[in-house]
């Protein structure tokens, strides 16, 4: 006999635990329908009894102390919306010692310590569900596990970080410059008042090591991720790329080939035609190729209330079903192996190099002969009317193992008629 009612414990009760809370009002019937029982959350952990919260709620269901949610042996699933490793950890795992199904919407966490978290899940016969924690409301943790499971996965390639998609989006179809969009997404609410996590690709890269993990079925660790962030794009980069055919987004990028995992989060410039190139503002996006589906693209608000609550109610329907069907939880991460993964200097790219160099006959020339002692080809060329003497030079190369344009590079920086190089940013090549 299945239970008609199925208790959480919510930890936290900020922008997503409110859409969570939001949702199961809401689509209370839907839920219920869909589930084969009631949801209904009993107890929610805050640090503040008196805060206004954006949803009207019960105060009673308000507690500060987590041991009323963690050891109700009435509450089946716990939902944590806290966010950060520390204190969300400790929680996470009393809660699956003490025998309980856990969600979680924490990118952080699942990127840092999720082989560990499902390990101590798969010991006391329980699941982590963790499809809000890339991704916001669109798909992308079940299709990967399930959906895409017959594939091997070539490649995947996204936009998964709203912030600074708001800002390149912004530079580029309304001619910002960067100080001015990132303030306009700070006043949005679609920026931290401290960005760094995401405008240096950090927040990017946590979410990689968990598409990456189930992607190539391993183990991933932050420091696998080669990582590059937006700061240093200017409008001339976002002006330059456009006249040359692309768009600059902040991509993460995942590959297996037969030396390894290639694993990276950088600026790139993506030709206009490419499906992601349309991704606009806060929105995400991930492209995934698989050897016998072929491409694939999954779109949507990867953050917010109600797109994030909407992922984590998805997982609480699952873990109903799986609750009152006795569903083996099969927690496949375990089974992951750790792979090689390629260092940076060893993979092939192609890059834009935009510099500045003194107007005299031999400059290019010497440009030429550096590229071409490290067998680096030029693609495309601009060079725009010399000012006071100096010349803006944008050059886009074919692929080439890293190494060799860094040394090409190198060489470059040395010559006397070379007076900046402005920027160097990575080029996508199908």
């Amino acid at each position: 006999m299945g239970k008609n009612m199925i208790r959480v414990g919510l930890l936290g009760m900020g922008t997503v635990g409110s859409g969570v809370f939001e949702i199961l009002k809401m689509n209370e019937e839907q839920v219920r329908s869909r589930a084969g029982a009631g949801i209904e959350v009993k107890k929610v952990l805050v640090r503040d009894l008196e805060k206004e919260r954006p949803v009207k709620i019960d105060r009673k269901l308000l507690t500060t102390d987590p041991e009323e949610v963690l050891k109700d042996p009435e509450i089946d699933v716990i939902v944590e919306v806290i966010g950060g490793t520390g204190v969300s950890r400790q929680y996470v795992e009393e809660a699956l010692r003490n025998k309980k199904f856990v969600i979680t919407a924490n990118k952080d966490l699942m990127a840092t310590a999720g082989a560990e978290l499902l390990l101590l899940a798969r010991k006391h016969n329980r699941n982590i569900y963790y499809e809000a924690s890339v991704g916001g409301g669109i798909p992308l943790i079940r299709p990967l596990k399930h959906s895409l499971g017959a594939n091997k996965i070539i490649r995947l390639m996204g936009i998964v970080n709203g912030t600074t998609n708001y800002i390149l989006t912004k530079m580029s179809m309304e001619n910002m410059d960067f100080e001015t969009a990132l303030a306009e997404a700070q006043d949005k609410g679609f920026a931290e008042q401290d960005p760094s996590n995401d405008l240096e690709g950090k927040d990017a890269a946590y979410k990689l090591c968990i598409l990456a993990g189930l992607a190539f079925s391993s183990h991933v660790r932050f420091a696998d991720v080669y990582t590059q962030g937006i700061n240093n794009i200017s409008k001339r980069d976002i002006f330059y790329a456009r006249e040359l055919g692309f768009a600059i987004k902040l991509l993460a990028i995942g590959e297996e080939n037969e030396k390894g995992l290639a694993l990276k989060v950088h600026p790139t410039l993506i030709p206009l035609s490419h499906p992601l190139a349309a991704v606009h503002y806060e929105n995400n996006a991930l492209f995934v190729v698989g050897n016998a589906v072929g491409e694939t693209m999954f779109y949507g608000l990867g953050a917010g209330a109600l797109p994030t609550g909407s992922s984590v109610v998805a997982d609480l329907i699952d873990v109903a079903r799986n609750i009152n069907h006795q569903v083996e939880n099969g927690i496949m991460e375990t089974e992951f192996k750790t792979k090689k993964i390629v260092p940076t200097e060893e993979l092939f790219s192609a890059f834009y190099l935009r510099l500045q160099a003194v107007d005299k006959p031999g400059a290019f020339a010497n440009l030429a002969t550096a590229f071409g002692d490290e067998h680096v080809s030029l693609d495309m060329i601009l060079q725009k009317r010399s000012v006071e003497g100096l010349a803006e030079i944008v050059l886009v190369t074919h692929a080439v193992e890293e190494k060799r344009f860094a040394q090409a590079l190198k060489t470059i920086k040395g010559f006397p008629a070379i007076k900046k190089i402005n920027s160097v940013l990575r080029v996508f090549e199908k």
